[in-house]
């Protein structure tokens, strides 16, 4: 049956992996208010693919049965005159209960719905793109989003440091900080060498810079240049911070290039809870203790893995 006069929905396919799946569950769960213990999610929310590291294609549900038959009587009612388009069988991996199809299958069964719909075929740049799911023994088609691996494109950056955060997961936590970036300021205080920034402005989130070392902000401005993004870096302490944000993102410093005590990593906290309404920090040690001390109460939080090294990412309100 089509979704008509209905909210529009859809499914999310993901694939992550096993030390990735914390944070990819709470990335889920900033974008949809839930997350999922498999590899696919629906949802009434449009999230653009290309912004998650995990997500992989999205499909906006026209018609859905208990049959194939079920999506060939309907797709029937496609007519796209002179316009272009390709049907993409997302079943090439395993999806939950639902076992990954074989080539021959996939492309039989895109070429049984392609033979149903009134239009022109295009395999390279079709002007309708189309897929076709089976999940859990049911059966959804709709159009069709393939994620674009954005953040791959930042890894090479002209500045780098070794502590720095890889671009999945900065772009990862840019988003559990700003899933929505629709009237949203946002800030990064201890900006470090900007990759957190870099994800951020590529997706179009109004974020700011700051950090306390003139020649790492130098360094980050140039990152942010280098992808042709705009974003402002300023130099100076959090302390200075007088303006008011929605959200913070701080990567908290620690004792391998940046010497900082207990009291001051707490006076970080404190300053943060002063002119950020929500903080997302990202730290490598267990400091429950110190954001209640500042303030904050857990909103949520997850585990970051990469090998035996691992980072807490923490939102607080």
């Amino acid at each position: 049956m089509e979704n008509q006069n209905r909210l529009p929905v859809f499914i999310y396919t993901y694939s992550c992996h096993e030390d990735e799946k914390d944070l990819c569950q709470l990335e889920m769960r900033a974008f949809f208010g839930v997350d999922s213990n498999t590899n696919v999610l629906k949802s009434s929310k449009k999230v653009d693919p290309s912004r998650s590291p995990f997500m992989k294609q999205r499909i906006e549900i026209m018609y859905e049965g208990e049959s194939l038959q079920a999506i060939l009587d309907q797709v029937k009612e496609i007519n796209l005159n002179d316009s272009t388009f390709k049907v993409t069988s997302l079943n090439n991996n395993d999806l939950d209960a639902s076992k990954r199809l074989g080539h021959e299958q996939r492309r039989q069964i895109e070429r049984d719905i392609g033979l149903q719909i009134e239009g022109e075929p295009d395999f390279k740049q079709p002007d309708n793109h189309f897929g076709i799911l089976v999940f859990n023994e049911y059966w959804y088609f709709g159009k069709y989003v393939k994620s674009e691996p954005v953040w791959l494109h930042h890894v090479k950056k002209p500045r780098s440091y070794s502590t720095a955060l890889s671009t999945r997961v900065a772009r990862a936590v840019a988003n559990i900080a700003v899933p929505d970036p629709t009237g949203v300021r946002a800030i990064d205080p201890c900006c470090g060498i900007g990759t957190v920034l870099v994800e951020a402005l590529s997706m179009n989130i109004n974020i700011v810079g700051r950090d306390i070392n003139p020649l790492v902000a130098i360094g980050s401005r140039e990152n942010i240049a280098h992808f042709g993004l705009d974003g402002d870096v300023t130099l100076g302490p959090i302390s200075d911070v007088t303006t008011d944000y929605d959200v913070a993102i701080i990567d908290m410093p620690y004792n391998l290039f940046t010497h900082i005590t207990p009291d001051e990593q707490l006076a970080i906290l404190q300053h943060a809870r002063r002119f950020a309404k929500k903080v997302v920090i990202i730290t490598i040690e267990t400091i429950d203790q110190m954001l209640a001390e500042a303030g904050f109460k857990m909103m949520d939080r997850c585990v970051a893995k990469k090998g035996s090294f691992s980072r807490q990412v923490l939102v607080c309100m």
